[in-house]
C-alpha cells in the first residue's frame, strides 16, 4: 500500500508544472495588429476611334480566259503552212493565219462555179430580150378586135424564171467556192495564247478535225465563291465591286486589279458557296502578267459602314466589352457587332470616341472594380488582419 508521501508528491509536481504554464502564459505579449494593402489592378488600355469603314470580303479563284476556242477544220486537205507563231504558248493576233489547207482544189472549183456563173448570166440575158421581144410583139397586135389574150407561155414568162432560178444557183456555187476557199486559210478570231496545237505540217485533216487551241488575252476571268453570310456585306450582291487578287510568282508576291462584272445567280450544290465573276483586262499586259491558270486570293470591296469601331474580337465576351471609366473603375458596355473577321469584331453601337477598352486580361472582372494604369501611382485599400506570433 502506497505511503501518504508518494501519493502527494506527483500531485504537488502537477501543481508546480500548472502554475508554471499559467505564469509563462501571463507573460506572453498579445497579437500585434498588422496592416496588409491591397493593391488595384495594373491594366493596360487602348482608345476607341470611330471612323468610317470600308468592308471587305475574301476569296479566292483560278485565273482562266474569257473566251477559248478550238480550232476545227471545215475543209478537207493537206496542211501546206504552219504559223510560226502557232505553238504551245505563242502568242498570235487577231487575223493572223494560223493554218494553211492546200487550196488547189478549191481554187479550181471556184473558177469551175465563176465559169457556170457567167454562162448563167448569159443564158438569163438572152431569154430576157426574146421575152421582151414577145411582149412587143404582143403590143403591136392586141388592137386587132379578135387578138385573144396570150399565153404564159408565148410571153415566154417561164422560161424567163427557169434561166433566173439557174442564175441564182450559180451564184449561190460561187458563194459557196469562195468560202470554201477562204476556209483553207485558219486565222485568229482575236488576240491570244495558244493553249494547244494537234497538227503537223503535211498532215492530212477532214472536215471536224481539231487543230488547237487558243484563249483570249483581252479578259481573263476569276470565278470567287462567296459565302451566303459575307453576301450581306457586298453592294448588290457585289455587281461593279471593286476587286484585288493577289499571287506569289515566282516566291514574290503580286497584285491585280480588276471588278465584278456578274454574279453566277446560284447556289453551288456541294459547296453552297454563290459565285461571282471578276474580270482583268489585258492581263498579258500587266507590269507583272496575270496568267491563265495562276491561283490568287481576291478581296472585294463591299459595303461602306460609318461611325464604326474595330476591336479585337477576343475582348468581347457575350456581346460586352470592359471599359474604364473616368474614375479608373471598370465598367461593361453591351455592343453590337455586325461581322468578326481576321480576329477582329466591327462593331457600330456600344463604344463612343475617346473610351477606354482594357486590353489586359483581368482574374476575376467586376462591375465597378478599382483599376489603376501604368501612368497613375499605386492606390490601395487598408484591412485589419490579426496575425499571430510565434
Amino acid at each position: 500500500m502506497a505511503s501518504k508521501k508518494q501519493v502527494l508528491l506527483p500531485i504537488g509536481a502537477l501543481a508546480v508544472a500548472i502554475a508554471l504554464a499559467a505564469g509563462f502564459s501571463s507573460m506572453k505579449k498579445p497579437p500585434v495588429k498588422k496592416e496588409q494593402e491591397v493593391v488595384a489592378p495594373l491594366v493596360e488600355v487602348t482608345p476607341v476611334n470611330l471612323t468610317d469603314i470600308t468592308m471587305q470580303v475574301h476569296s479566292y479563284g483560278e485565273v482562266m480566259a474569257q473566251e477559248q476556242t478550238e480550232l476545227v477544220a471545215q475543209v478537207s486537205g493537206q496542211v501546206v503552212e504552219i504559223a510560226e507563231q502557232f505553238v504551245k504558248g505563242g502568242f498570235v493576233k487577231e487575223g493572223d493565219v494560223l493554218v494553211r489547207i492546200d487550196p488547189n482544189d478549191y481554187e479550181a472549183a471556184l473558177i469551175e462555179a465563176q465559169a457556170g456563173l457567167a454562162q448563167a448570166q448569159s443564158a438569163l440575158e438572152i431569154e430576157q430580150a426574146q421575152a421582151h421581144v414577145a411582149k412587143t410583139e404582143w403590143q403591136r397586135i392586141k388592137d386587132n378586135a379578135n387578138a385573144v389574150i396570150p399565153s404564159e407561155l408565148y410571153l415566154r414568162k417561164p422560161q424567163l424564171a427557169e434561166k433566173l432560178a439557174k442564175f441564182k444557183a450559180a451564184q449561190a456555187q460561187v458563194k459557196r467556192a469562195n468560202r470554201n476557199l477562204e476556209r483553207t486559210y485558219i486565222r485568229a478570231p482575236y488576240d491570244a495564247l495558244v493553249t494547244a496545237k494537234k497538227v503537223s505540217l503535211g498532215s492530212v485533216v477532214n472536215p471536224g478535225n481539231m487543230l488547237g487551241q487558243i484563249d483570249a488575252t483581252s479578259i481573263a476571268k476569276v470565278r470567287l465563291p462567296v459565302a451566303n453570310k459575307d453576301m450581306q456585306f457586298l453592294v448588290d450582291g457585289g455587281v461593279g465591286a471593286k476587286v484585288t487578287l493577289t499571287g506569289e510568282i515566282a516566291g514574290s508576291t503580286h497584285t491585280w486589279q480588276g471588278e465584278i462584272v456578274r454574279n453566277e445567280g446560284i447556289v453551288d450544290k456541294r459547296s453552297r458557296m454563290t459565285y461571282l465573276v471578276a474580270y482583268v483586262e489585258n492581263p498579258y499586259e500587266q507590269v507583272q502578267p496575270l496568267r491563265f491558270g495562276a491561283y490568287t486570293n481576291a478581296t472585294i470591296v463591299g459595303q461602306h459602314i460609318t461611325n464604326a469601331a474595330v476591336v479585337p474580337s477576343h475582348l468581347i465576351k457575350d456581346n460586352r466589352i470592359a471599359l474604364i471609366d473616368e474614375e479608373t473603375k471598370l465598367v461593361f458596355s453591351s455592343l453590337a457587332v455586325i461581322r468578326e473577321q481576321d480576329g477582329m469584331a466591327y462593331v457600330t453601337a456600344g463604344l463612343e470616341s475617346g473610351q477606354q477598352v482594357i486590353t489586359s486580361a483581368l482574374e476575376y472582372p467586376t462591375e465597378g472594380m478599382q483599376l489603376r494604369l501604368d501612368d497613375e501611382p499605386a492606390q490601395s485599400t487598408m484591412t485589419q488582419l490579426a496575425l499571430k506570433e510565434d
